[in-house]
């Protein structure tokens, strides 16, 4: 008898060594949309749109192509694996059958932390935004900088998403869907809008520098000598970079998607390829949109200003600027919503294998709702956690050996400059497991499949993965851009060292004693 969709997956599931325990119901959409809402331009943009312009002009928006075709790549060698093993857990379970589960664990847990730090600075960067509504409509006085409003809303916005994904797949699918919509509105609508209030600039604009390799005309008062190809350039290009990924999210709920073999390898790309469209889109709208006199563009490419500014000066309704508001509010929070669902899928497949402390709990599926409660759980209290590291402040330089620990910058801030840097550790490390068995002899069977370029694809991917997390993680002094903008000198690359060591001590407490090959 032909077998159905599902029970084509049940029948490989079975064969990887698992047994079906979660719900699969999330649709093509839903997969795609998880992808989507983790990799969010909406947030990613908001978030990081005076970095890039800040530190590299206009021009920076052309940068955008690098990481996004280095992360096709990328996308390509994942969808591959993606559809050979459709299991929950993505880069942990593709590292582990790819070259064994020593290797896997230590992919899994670079992955894990940074997902759990991505999800903490996402949860605290919607807390401006909240604040700022708040006080608008209801005359509150909030301060967004304010330790305790940081922790409340982050535990209260923590606590709603818990509940929702805890609910069932499904839900995590109709949220990450609506948020998708919101992404859409949030990117081309706000384009839209934007262009009918009238750009202040024509598109050559976008081609110019407006001299940001120069301190003294630099919006955020660094200095590149005068060099933007190399120079400026470097670090701009940093500021897409910190956007594209989580596309790789589709592969973590491969255990809750219909046809996943088929499925999460198109989400995996599509969501790739949306997220690079609707954020040059809106990043070039926001640069058209900037003020025309010095002062003004100065303002809206600072720390100062940023988009909120922009929108501000360009939009005169109220109403319009509360509903872009509350989009950008949805943004965060789906976004948030699908880390938290793949973070915890990760946590449930590392728990199922015995590799984690408590594997019996964590590894807990709710049999009401299908879900992976406990991991949910976990995955929402760490993040909290990590949000008290905001107290965590120095008032003066902190010298340590080598490196120097820069006043006025909280421990959380410290952790979230490895975020990205541990996600590019996690890809690169899968990456190369896939080049090691393709290397021994591994032949793909999932529906998708690279064929014989995928040799070319695999060595492509593993060199941009290289080259740019020595670009995110090379110390290069406090005082210089990148140091300054990004990875605050040694910090980064100490975290890594630091998060390595406590892996071993979590790898010595977890039993490790069912894992499959």
């Amino acid at each position: 008898m032909t077998q159905t969709p599902g029970q084509h997956e049940d029948a490989r599931l079975s064969d990887l060594g698992y047994r079906q325990e979660l719900s699969r119901v999330l649709s093509k959409f839903d997969s795609f949309a998880v992808a989507f809402t983790y990799l969010s331009p909406m947030v990613g943009i908001y978030s990081l749109f005076v970095l890039g312009v800040g530190a590299g002009g206009p021009r920076y928006v052309w940068l955008m192509p690098i990481p996004v075709i280095g992360m096709y790549f990328v996308a390509m060698v994942f969808a591959e694996l993606g559809s050979h093993y459709p299991v929950s857990g993505a880069l942990y379970q593709y590292s582990k059958f790819s070259v064994g589960p020593r290797y896997g664990w230590w992919v899994g847990w670079f992955y894990s932390v940074a997902l759990l730090v991505t999800m903490a600075a996402v949860d605290t960067g919607v807390v401006p935004y909240v604040a700022t509504l708040l006080n608008s409509w209801f005359g509150m006085s909030l301060d967004p900088s304010n330790h305790t409003t940081i922790l409340v809303m982050t535990i209260a916005l923590l606590a709603v998403q818990s509940f929702l994904n805890i609910t069932g797949a499904k839900v995590m699918g109709r949220v990450a869907s609506f948020g998708a919509y919101v992404e859409m509105f949030g990117t081309f609508g706000i384009a839209i809008i934007l262009a009918a209030a009238g750009f202040h600039h024509g598109f050559g604009f976008l081609f110019t520098t407006q001299g940001a390799e120069t301190a003294a005309t630099n919006p955020l008062g660094v200095d590149f000598g005068g060099n933007w190809w190399t120079g400026a350039a470097f670090v701009a290009v940093l500021a897409h970079v910190f956007i594209f990924y989580g596309f790789e999210s589709a592969g973590d709920v491969a255990e809750e998607t219909v046809d996943a073999t088929r499925q999460v390898p198109r989400a995996m790309r599509q969501a790739l390829i949306a997220g690079a469209v609707t954020s040059f889109v809106l990043v070039c709208a926001l640069l058209l949109a900037t003020p025309a006199d010095h002062a003004g563009y100065m303002k809206a490419t600072s720390f100062a200003g940023g988009v909120p500014y922009i929108l501000e000066q360009s939009i005169s309704s109220s109403l319009l600027r509360d509903i872009l508001l509350l989009a950008v509010i949805f943004a965060f929070f789906s976004c948030g919503s699908s880390i938290q669902g793949a973070s915890a899928r990760m946590l449930f497949a590392y728990a199922r294998d015995g590799q984690t402390p408590m594997s019996g709990f964590i590894s807990k599926v709710s049999s009401k709702h299908r879900t992976p409660v406990n991991a949910l759980l976990v995955g929402a209290t760490i993040p909290v956690v990590f949000t008290l590291l905001v107290n965590v402040t120095p008032t003066q330089d902190i010298h340590i050996g080598f490196f120097t620990y820069p006043a006025n910058v909280s421990a959380l801030t410290a952790l979230v400059s490895f975020g990205v840097s541990g996600i590019y550790v996690a890809f690169a490390l899968t990456v190369l497991g896939a080049l090691i068995a393709r290397l021994r002899g591994w032949k793909p069977q999932g529906h998708y499949q690279l064929g014989r370029k995928g040799m070319a694809v695999n060595i492509i991917a593993l060199a941009y993965l290289v080259i740019m997390f020595i670009n995110l993680a090379l110390p290069s002094g406090l005082t210089s851009p990148r140091g300054a903008l990004f990875n605050l000198d040694w910090v980064t690359l100490v975290v890594v060292g630091l998060l390595a060591v406590a892996g071993v001590v979590v790898r010595l407490l977890a039993p490790g004693t069912r894992v499959r090959r």
